[in-house]
């Protein structure tokens, strides 16, 4: 329901209230009394109306199917961090907000486990989701093109072409304090230049600009990664994850 319509229709009610408590006249609190609860009723259907949109039907209504998913310790020295279970979650969320349906529960189960409820998932797409869900996360780093903006404003044109090595990604921005989310296109390389098995450590925190996550290579990764910005200082490196730029700094 619309706020503004929210709002008055409650301020007529309290009106109403009042006016039925002030009166003396029997017959006009009868019919005050009758008014109010008609649109009592009325105000109650309209905030559940549709209940499809409405009500979030789990999946005893309105079917769907689960998963739990039990994360691997690969290397017996660094152990599965709640930290790490929570990036996982974020990871799995983002995957299943592909496959559509109902209103997902992600949540953890233990140290190690992750339950995932899907309401509505079609029964032909269950086998995709349990692919989709199972499989390693793929972290990559990739180069934007330097002259980004006026690139993709000549190829907008028609007077120059995509270059054979990149290809065109939307960046999906986070929402700001206004919740206006922005899409931006970037010419990112086909190729990683920077493979996520490269990284040893990644830790996240909150810090003056919000969650951050801090990442730490291996030796060969270090030196990859140094050499790669000191050639192309103050150009931006795209972190994709999964197929999606989560981010895109200097």
């Amino acid at each position: 329901m619309n706020p503004a319509l929210t709002f008055f229709a409650g301020l007529l009610l309290l009106v109403l209230f009042g006016w039925y408590f002030a009166t003396d006249s029997g017959v006009r609190k009868h019919l005050l009394a009758l008014f109010l609860a008609a649109m009592l009723v009325a105000f109650s259907i309209a905030t559940i109306w549709p209940p499809e949109k409405k009500i979030a039907l789990g999946l005893d209504i309105k079917g769907g199917t689960s998963f739990l998913i039990k994360l691997q310790q690969l290397d017996k020295d660094k152990p599965i961090t709640p930290g790490l279970l929570d990036q996982a979650v974020e990871v799995i969320r983002k995957r299943v907000d592909y496959f559509g349906g109902g209103e997902p529960i992600i949540s953890p189960v233990g140290q190690d486990r992750i339950l995932v409820q899907i309401p509505g998932l079609d029964t032909a797409k269950i086998q995709e989701a349990r692919g989709q869900l199972s499989r390693v996360a793929k972290l990559e780093f990739r180069l934007v093109y330097p002259d980004n903006g006026e690139r993709l404003g000549a190829i907008d044109k028609g007077t120059d072409v995509v270059p054979p090595e990149y290809k065109i990604e939307n960046y999906k921005h986070a929402a700001d304090e206004n919740e206006n989310a922005t899409t931006e296109r970037l010419l990112v390389k086909k190729k990683a230049d920077l493979g996520g098995d490269r990284v040893s450590e990644s830790h996240a925190f909150y810090g003056n600009e919000g969650w951050t996550v801090q990442l730490k290579f291996d030796s060969e990764g270090a030196k990859k990664f140094g050499q790669i910005t000191e050639q192309y200082k103050g150009h931006r490196f795209a972190i994709v994850l999964d197929g999606i730029i989560q981010s895109a700094p200097v």
